[in-house]
């Protein structure tokens, strides 16, 4: 079987404080956002690149730019699948094989019930629509493009916090998480 486009996409946020959460969601969530991507990536790769042909897309989030209180666990496995996915660029320059990680801020999923975040003011303002998302994201991709931030006000959250003290960006995403 031969894949041209891997997407993977599984993947599942936990909301609340890392001390109350349950070890047992938050190994998991590293199992399915972390490993699942890892072992799919590398059962797949090596094909793409011995046909010198093939595109993966890794879904990461905004939050993988900043620390996410209220969500350490699932915005320390999305900045892996960033890392992840811009050295494997790297390392596949030379081929005609892409690694692009598209990097959405709230989108109307059902990401934020399972994630029990439908009442927290990030996803009570500005969250973007999924069609948005898919038509940036797919054009990108085929693109080539290794880190896709649809929205300009996402795009904006991903420049930042380059510039501002890390703690004072800890103290505002956690009030954007923050249950109303």
């Amino acid at each position: 079987m031969h894949v041209d486009y891997l997407v993977n996409n599984a993947g599942f946020g936990l909301y609340g404080k890392f001390i109350e959460t349950a070890l047992d969601e938050e190994l998991n969530m590293i199992d399915l956002n972390i490993r699942a991507l890892t072992h799919l990536t590398k059962l797949f790769l090596p094909d793409m690149v011995k046909r010198n042909r093939g595109k993966i897309l890794n879904i990461a989030s905004v939050a993988a730019f900043m620390p996410g209180p209220l969500m350490t666990v699932y915005y320390a496995t999305k900045a892996y699948v960033l890392s992840f996915t811009e050295a494997l660029e790297n390392e596949l320059k030379g081929t005609n094989v892409t690694v692009s990680a598209l990097c959405p801020g709230p989108t109307k999923t059902g990401f934020s019930d399972r994630a029990q975040l439908s009442n927290s003011k990030l996803f009570q303002s500005g969250a973007m629509d999924v069609e948005t998302v898919v038509k940036v994201g797919y054009k990108k991709f085929m693109k080539g493009q290794t880190v896709i931030v649809p929205g300009v006000q996402f795009r904006l959250a991903t420049f930042i916090p380059r510039f501002v003290p890390r703690k004072w960006l800890s103290s505002v995403v956690r009030r954007t998480q923050e249950i109303k």
